[in-house]
């Protein structure tokens, strides 16, 4: 018998109970805060930061320390696995990861070795450890990985960019070797999560960044499928708990019905889709995450309590909201202003959950 979690955030995820709705924010841990540039720089490059234990784990951490948040993130990259199969991953300023060797023959996926997560990427299982040590169990930890359907974005451009022109072009002239090249990033994701999960990760998410790129077809083909065989390959409890997932995929509102369906606990929607709509289309079924437009962070205080407020408006009463942006929040960003976010959800949320609690 799996026995209730005493976090919101894990509550909230199954659907049950809360006294208020929880909050936790993505890249929670990054470039808007002084005390992250400041490791970054005693780190000397983002790899290395990612790639040392006892830095992670600081930089995971710090974001609490400033607010009452009701989750903690591994700090960590989507690239890990790419990197980890030898592909020269490297970070360039201003324009982001780029990949020495590209991955766009039949050759190069069959050449790519599945990495052991307690050998390549142990690194992050270490961090994972020593996150949950330090956090005493005060809030749970996150654990994420990308989409397969993301990393071949990466690994067979090379880099970003706006079309992805190359792996899109790859999908329609030879689509049997983009499966061939999912099917390998879908083991190594399963292996990679297990090992986040065996290491203390009380969450998963899978940031699906690019599915958005997709039409209904192909995402359902080439980036939800795969994100499926995922989760059908998770153990996802331990110690009679249960570990709750997260599908966020960019762009996707279109498809939160098959989004809901894959299995997941909670499915994570951008600012592009009206937060209401999406309860009544799949909120009995699986939680929802989201879904603040990170620019209103750009606003004043009373615009960014005013945008809180409709957001819970649009949500209503009840449990199965976890409060967060519709993406990452910027390097830009007033860490001022996400105390005032923190603080709004905290104190404007305690009506919509008053019955639940009676």
């Amino acid at each position: 018998m799996l026995t209730t979690s005493p976090h919101r955030f894990l509550r909230a995820l199954l659907r049950q109970p809360v006294d208020r709705t929880p909050i936790w924010i993505m890249r929670q841990a990054g470039r808007y805060l002084p005390e992250y540039r400041a490791v970054r720089e005693q780190a000397g490059d983002f790899l290395t930061l990612c790639k040392t234990p006892e830095l992670a784990c600081e930089v995971t951490l710090q974001p609490l320390r400033r607010f009452k948040l009701d989750a903690a993130i591994v700090f960590s990259d989507i690239l890990t696995i790419p990197d980890a199969m030898g592909l020269g991953l490297h970070f360039v300023e201003g324009e982001g990861p780029q990949f020495e060797r590209p991955v766009q023959t039949r050759k190069a996926i069959a050449a790519l070795k599945i990495p052991d997560p307690h050998q390549e990427l142990r690194y992050v299982c270490e961090a994972v450890a020593l996150c949950r040590r330090k956090l005493n169990n005060q809030v749970p930890l996150i654990g994420f990985a990308g989409s397969p359907w993301t990393l071949a974005c990466y690994m067979v451009e090379g880099k970003s960019s706006r079309e992805f022109r190359t792996i899109k072009t790859w999908l329609y002239q030879d689509p049997e070797a983009v499966h061939q090249l999912l099917n390998r990033l879908t083991e190594a994701t399963i292996l990679y999560l297990n090992a986040q999960i065996a290491a203390g990760a009380q969450a998963i998410m899978l940031f699906d960044t690019w599915g958005g790129l997709l039409t209904p077809h192909t995402y359902q083909t080439f980036s939800l499928a795969y994100m499926q065989r995922i989760l059908d390959g998770l153990t996802l409890s331990t110690a009679q708990t249960k570990v709750p997932t997260i599908l966020f995929t960019k762009g996707g509102g279109g498809w939160l019905e098959n989004i809901a369906q894959s299995g997941c606990d909670a499915v994570g929607i951008d600012w592009t889709i009206d937060l209401g709509q999406a309860r009544q289309r799949i909120g009995h079924q699986v939680s929802l995450q989201g879904n603040m437009d990170p620019a209103v962070l750009y606003g004043s205080a009373t615009e960014i309590r005013q945008e809180v407020a409709t957001l819970l408006n649009a949500y209503g009463s009840g449990t199965g909201h976890i409060f967060n942006l519709g993406h990452g929040v910027t390097q830009y960003t007033d860490p001022e202003k996400v105390q005032v976010l923190v603080d709004a959800v905290q104190e404007l949320s305690l009506p919509f959950h008053a019955m639940c609690n009676d």
